[in-house]
């Protein structure tokens, strides 16, 4: 048997993540078979079973793609000059929960609320999602830094409590989009915009 170019390994090996990636959104992880994906793909069990051993070799590489969203979209955000505002960087959150998955078979932001999920019973995988959104966390203070020295925060702000605010609204951004109704970022500055306002008014503890 002629051996496979290294372009041929790679897209087989992608066929087979976006066939499994289309089982896991519509299935979910645990409804979702090696035979499913299998029949997905069109190609035989025993070369499936050459690029992944098993079922979990599929979820680990489908929840690092899920994960691997979040960062590429901070990524480009932390890459702009001048650094963009914040209602732009909430404009860009809301976006990519609203907007991904169109045109496409699968949908990893479903993906990702299954990895979540998941990782609560894969210690390896808590791990590794611990430490990714730790270092976003610490990629969105170094963002909250630059507004603060451009005077879009106040000089007193803490970069990492805006950090910690912008962290936890993604997964309730993905979670709005699938179980209740999409979050847009007028809603999101608006509602922020009021929480601010009324934190202003309650006397210092």
């Amino acid at each position: 048997m002629p051996r496979l170019t290294e372009e041929t390994v790679e897209k087989r090996r992608r066929h087979i993540l976006t066939s499994a990636w289309s089982c896991f959104s519509r299935d979910g992880f645990h409804a979702t078979s090696m035979d499913d994906v299998i029949a997905a793909t069109g190609m035989s069990s025993s070369a499936v079973y050459r690029y992944f051993r098993s079922k979990d070799d599929l979820i680990d590489a489908a929840a690092e793609e899920a994960l691997s969203l979040v960062r590429d979209m901070f990524g480009r955000l932390l890459e702009q000059r001048p650094a963009p505002s914040p209602a732009e960087v909430l404009e860009a959150m809301a976006g990519e929960a609203r907007d991904r998955g169109e045109g496409e078979p699968y949908d990893l932001t479903r993906i990702a609320i299954q990895a979540w999920g998941e990782a609560l019973r894969n210690p390896e995988l808590e791990t590794r999602s611990r430490t990714f959104y730790l270092a976003m966390r610490d990629s969105l203070a170094e963002l909250a830094r630059r507004w603060r020295e451009e005077g879009r925060l106040p000089s007193t702000a803490d970069p990492e409590q805006v950090a910690t605010v912008l962290m936890t609204l993604m997964p309730g951004l993905l979670v709005g989009r699938h179980l209740v109704a999409p979050v847009d970022a007028e809603q999101l500055v608006g509602g922020l915009s009021s929480l601010a306002a009324a934190f202003a008014e309650v006397p210092p503890a």
